[in-house]
This record gives structure tokens, C-alpha cells and sequence, in this order.
């Protein structure tokens, strides 16, 4: 591999993650470039758990799909191993998986026979918070190397800044989108009710509360009708 190159990339990759408009484009972007520039990566994919409940992001192919859901299904495998960050390894590569029946006895053979020869897998993490694993696949044994597993690593740490910058950024938005359609609701009931902006957001608190529904849909409703039935 030429590192030097290498290293071009990586830079350039870095700026373009921070440059996407949403968390989508920037997952997508992420295991894009996994496949660009891990040698050996035929595709790949982010797997987050809900519990133990996978969500794929951003697959490369639908072989990321079928093994994640399969991982689920049997309640092992790797990638779900490593999402556990409790009791997951922060990377693994693994050269042929026919040689781990012990380790993982029902995902091994049915994941070899969905076409999958190697893999690899990084936990996409910063100093606060853990995002879920990013996972490479290589249709054939022994396709990654320790350049492939450096080339991955390094992709994988600047891969959970932008995850994390990119969704912390489309929560600030939503809070402020929340915030903004809260006041117009608010202004609406206090000018066709007569009521103050403390009783206005007390009549919003009190119908999400007795109807079981979020305050930013009650406020969507207000301003939708201009009234709460």
C-alpha cells in the first residue's frame, strides 16, 4: 500500500464527511470510502442495537443486510459482539470463518454460506459516547491484511467524529425546529384563547400529557388547525 497516498485520502475523505448536509449522507459516505480504500473490502456497513434489536445503516451491498439480520435472528456473530461495547472487542479481523463453528456455531457456517469469506469490524466510538460498529466484507478468505486492519482503524476513528459532529449537529436542528414550532403554537393559542405564554404552554403540556402524544405533535396540530379539539 502507499501510505503517502493513503494518507491523501484519508484527509480528503475526512474534510468530505464534515461537508455532508445530514447524518444519512454521512454514514453513506462512510462505508463508501471503506470500500474505497480498505484493500480487500468488497463491502460494508454501521450496525447499531436497540437492546438487542440490530439496525443497519448505510449498507454497501445486501450482503451487509443479510448478515446483520442474521446476527440478530441467531443472537451471535461477530458484529454483534462488537456493538456490545461492554463486552465487544474494539476491532476484530477475522481471515475464514470456517474455522469458527466454536465461537460462534449457528453464524458462522450460514454467514459463509451467505458468500462471506473474511471480515473485519471497528467500534465506532469517541471519548463520550459509543455508535455502533463499523463492518467490512470481503468475499474472499484472507483478504485483509494488517494494512487492511491499520487502513480500516484509521478510517474508523475519523468515521466516529463525523458520525458523532453530524448527529449532534441534526439534534441541535431538531431542538431549535421543536423550539420555533412550540412558540408559533403557543402565539397561536394565546391570540384565539386570551391566555398568557405561561397558561398558552401549559394548555400544549396538558394535552401531550392526557392524550399520550409528544409536545412538538401537539404543537405541529396547533398550528396545522389553529386550535386543539
Amino acid at each position: 500500500m502507499d501510505w503517502g497516498q493513503f494518507a491523501q485520502q484519508m484527509a480528503s475523505m475526512a474534510r468530505d464527511l464534515l461537508a455532508q448536509d445530514s447524518v444519512a449522507a454521512t454514514l453513506e459516505r462512510i462505508t463508501a470510502s471503506a470500500t474505497e480504500l480498505v484493500e480487500g473490502c468488497d463491502a460494508a456497513g454501521i450496525l447499531v442495537l436497540h437492546d438487542s434489536k440490530v439496525e443497519t445503516l448505510a449498507p454497501t451491498h445486501q450482503l451487509v443486510i443479510d448478515s446483520d439480520q442474521l446476527q440478530q435472528r441467531l443472537g451471535e456473530g461477530p458484529c454483534f459482539d462488537a456493538a456490545h461495547t461492554a463486552e465487544g472487542e474494539r476491532v476484530f479481523r477475522i481471515a475464514d470463518l470456517t474455522g469458527l463453528q466454536q465461537r460462534w456455531p449457528a453464524y458462522a457456517p450460514q454467514a459463509h454460506a451467505l458468500g462471506v469469506g473474511s471480515m473485519m469490524g471497528f467500534l465506532l466510538f469517541t471519548d463520550d459516547e459509543d455508535l455502533g460498529a463499523l463492518n467490512l466484507y470481503s468475499r474472499e478468505p484472507g483478504a485483509f491484511t494488517e494494512a487492511s486492519e491499520l487502513a480500516g482503524w484509521l478510517l474508523a476513528s475519523h468515521a466516529a467524529v463525523a458520525f458523532s459532529s453530524a448527529r449532534t449537529h441534526a439534534q441541535m436542528e431538531r431542538a431549535v425546529a421543536t423550539r420555533h414550532l412550540i412558540g408559533e403554537a403557543m402565539g397561536i393559542l394565546m391570540g384565539s384563547r386570551h391566555l398568557t405564554e405561561e397558561q398558552a404552554f401549559d394548555v400544549l403540556r396538558r394535552y401531550s400529557q392526557e392524550n399520550n402524544i409528544k409536545l412538538r405533535e401537539v404543537a405541529r396540530l396547533v398550528c396545522e388547525q389553529g386550535s386543539l379539539s
